[in-house]
């Protein structure tokens, strides 16, 4: 790895930009950056946090890239005609990809550890960091999300960890096809369903991701997952309902705020009251059992850890009540994820009043069926959807699926749902829609403002 040379992160706000940049800084390296973002004047407080960590900001015009020495982290996505882009070309400064600079770091750890799947690699990895750490492990962690068990007033962005130990623990991305990169000592795989890429296209990126790892952590309770053990060298699963996976739970109980549940591992059982609630995360934390055992820690102390895990910013995060109205802020941008956290929503009673921002026209498009038949399925008869536009920060795009397309074929299922148009126009019919015992979820990716909008709808409720 080399660090004796000066880094310059293209987009470095982005969720997959910063916690490489931190880790690199931690490391030692020079490091600066530039996003449209700043340039916009959105999530000043980001910014501000990157300067503190002696991170060098530019405007996305490309003064920053001035030398040859330079390496320029672009993401995949990023186009040559981003000002970075054409000065790195024009001064000769080496271009890498997030992915490729991230693989090198991951392959290079004695033990790595990839979470991968659909959903749930944010929770998992940070589970798994939380659980290695807690037993001094002192592990690298690189994660897409914030993880609030390592969140202080001077790190308010704690989506990297920058451990001294040997283990590196990665989300590992199937969307740009990069996991193909990655050789994992252990792979995990949480579920695989419809997302960036075709089934064919998945089946064949996990499937030789597990074959390249020692041992592969599998989930049993989803079909595309559980067909990967015939491609591990050594497979350990977990279930919520197969008893003779490696790892089980049974005896599940949901509270508002977390889930209890007892896991047993052959021998061994323990009863977690996990502050993080939903089925999905009992399957998390099983798969952050497995992995972190494999990596050599007991199985009562990861139990005990998981009992103090504080969850990932933005997973079904409450950001207050007011007037007896609460409003959450969520991450749900899939199909998979939608259901899994309106399912957990509904073990409790509440209309929902649900904001969905659409993460990008691509995704309406390849997803349109996905999305109006999950949302028709999972919203209650009493719940309201209201989808926005979807988030676009320029660049070329396929337009022609739109958010009322999305509304027409969920009201024709029978479901209540609007497309007002803007956010703004949004949140007001959000406003005039609530009333008292009503649960308002702002949902959506790829936009940190979504926070800051969840914030001012509660501040308007009260």
């Amino acid at each position: 790895m080399t660090l004796n040379r000066p880094y310059f992160f293209c987009g470095i706000g982005g969720s997959g930009m910063l916690p490489l940049a931190l880790i690199l800084r931690g490391e030692g390296a020079e490091v600066a950056g530039s996003d449209r973002s700043l340039d916009q004047g959105r999530t000043p407080e980001k910014f501000a946090f990157l300067r503190k960590q002696g991170v060098a900001l530019f405007p996305q015009d490309g003064t920053g890239v001035t030398r040859s020495e330079q390496i320029v982290v672009a993401s995949a996505a990023v186009e040559d005609t981003v000002p970075d882009v054409a000065s790195a070309k024009r001064v000769g400064a080496k271009l890498v990809t997030r992915a490729e600079l991230l693989a090198e770091l991951f392959n290079g750890a004695k033990t790595s550890i990839g979470v991968a799947g659909t959903s749930g690699k944010s929770t998992t990895t940070g589970m798994i960091g939380w659980v290695l750490s807690d037993a001094s492990r002192d592990p690298t962690v690189m994660n897409g999300a914030v993880m609030k068990n390592f969140m202080t007033p001077d790190i308010p962005f704690a989506s990297a960890l920058v451990g001294r130990g040997d283990i590196f623990v990665s989300e590992v991305d199937e969307s740009d096809g990069s996991i193909a990169r990655y050789n994992p000592k252990i792979a995990v795989v949480n579920n695989i369903s419809l997302d960036h890429k075709t089934m064919d296209e998945l089946r064949s990126l996990f499937g030789d991701f597990v074959r390249r790892a020692e041992v592969a952590i599998l989930n049993l309770d989803n079909g595309e997952s559980a067909a990967l053990t015939s491609h591990a060298r050594r497979a350990v699963t977990y279930s919520l309902s197969d008893r003779a996976a490696d790892i089980s739970a049974s005896d599940i109980a949901p509270e508002p705020d977390s889930i209890s549940f007892t896991v047993r591992a052959g021998k061994d059982d323990a009863r977690i009251r996990l502050p993080a609630p939903g089925r999905h995360n009992v399957a998390n934390a099983l798969a952050a059992i497995a992995a972190t055992r494999e990596a050599g820690v007991a199985f009562s102390k990861a139990a005990e850890a998981l009992a103090r895990f504080s969850g990932i910013r933005r997973r079904l995060e409450v950001v207050g009540r007011a007037n007896n109205v609460t409003v959450l802020d969520d991450f749900a941008h899939n199909p998979d994820k939608i259901a899994a956290t309106l399912d957990t929503l509904h073990d409790f009673p509440g209309r929902l009043l649900v904001f969905f921002q659409p993460h990008g026209y691509s995704p309406l498009l390849k997803m349109k069926s996905e999305f109006i038949a999950g949302f028709a399925e999972k919203l209650g008869a009493d719940d309201v959807l209201i989808v926005s536009e979807p988030a676009y920060f320029g660049g070329t795009t396929d337009k022609s699926v739109t958010s009322a397309d999305i509304v027409q074929g969920i009201v024709a299922r029978g479901r209540k749902a609007l497309a007002p148009g803007d956010r703004a126009t949004s949140g007001a019919e959000l406003l005039r829609l609530a009333r008292s015992g009503d649960r308002i979820v702002i949902m959506g990716a790829r936009d940190d403002t979504l926070s800051s909008f969840a914030r001012e709808i509660l501040a308007e409720l009260a």
